[in-house]
């Protein structure tokens, strides 16, 4: 497996490119904690609310069982406070709530944040950067073989532009299927060079 090119301008870009994809997605994911505890703040309303509710609700509930002690008119006088009650706990909920909402939120965003860089980067960069492997190191098992190379320069006189193949001679074609074996030398360099690798060692 060959992960990087021979040559110092490819491998050079290659090796920035790499090192870019890797702070690209280190910065998303700072990126994504930091919008999760950014999120987490907001809850700090919801959790003094729902404090403020459940307290208010017990000190009526507690105010409210003294009150029906009170002879004959004990039940009149508790109705109010156990309204009041129910109002604060009312008030607690919502605080619970606006924390639950608020969780929710604290995921899904920093997920959406870091899933489009992430996607761009699987989808994208990784195929790419696979699909050069692979030929690379197909490439560079077999360029010291006579029948490697042969193949490497169907695969030139296949996928190289037609300005570059004729800057080989106007018969380069002609000369490959002949066997001519600076022809086929030539082209199998051609697609060396495009993936970046050095020729035939020798």
């Amino acid at each position: 497996m060959k992960l990087y090119a021979d040559r110092v301008p490819v491998a050079l870009r290659q090796l920035i490119t790499d090192i870019a994809v890797v702070l690209w997605v280190y910065l998303w994911i700072r990126i994504a904690f930091w919008m999760n505890d950014l999120v987490q703040k907001l809850a700090v309303p919801g959790q003094k609310l729902e404090g403020a509710g459940t307290g208010i609700a017990d000190n009526l509930a507690d105010a409210g069982g003294k009150v029906d002690d009170v002879p004959v008119v004990g039940d009149d006088l508790t109705e109010p406070f156990t309204k009041a009650a129910d109002a604060a706990r009312a008030i607690a909920d919502a605080g619970r709530e606006q924390q639950e909402f608020v969780g929710q939120l604290a995921l899904i965003l920093p997920a959406v944040a870091v899933a489009v860089p992430l996607a761009l980067v699987l989808f994208f960069w990784l195929p790419l950067r696979l699909r050069w492997i692979r030929r690379a190191g197909v490439a560079a098992a077999v360029r010291n073989e006579p029948a490697g190379r042969d193949l490497l320069a169907l695969r030139a006189l296949a996928g190289r532009p037609l300005n570059e193949l004729a800057r080989l001679g106007p018969d380069i074609a002609q000369s490959w299927r002949a066997g001519d074996s600076d022809a086929v030398d030539a082209l199998a360099e051609l697609e060396l060079r495009q993936l970046g690798l050095r020729g035939r060692r020798r």
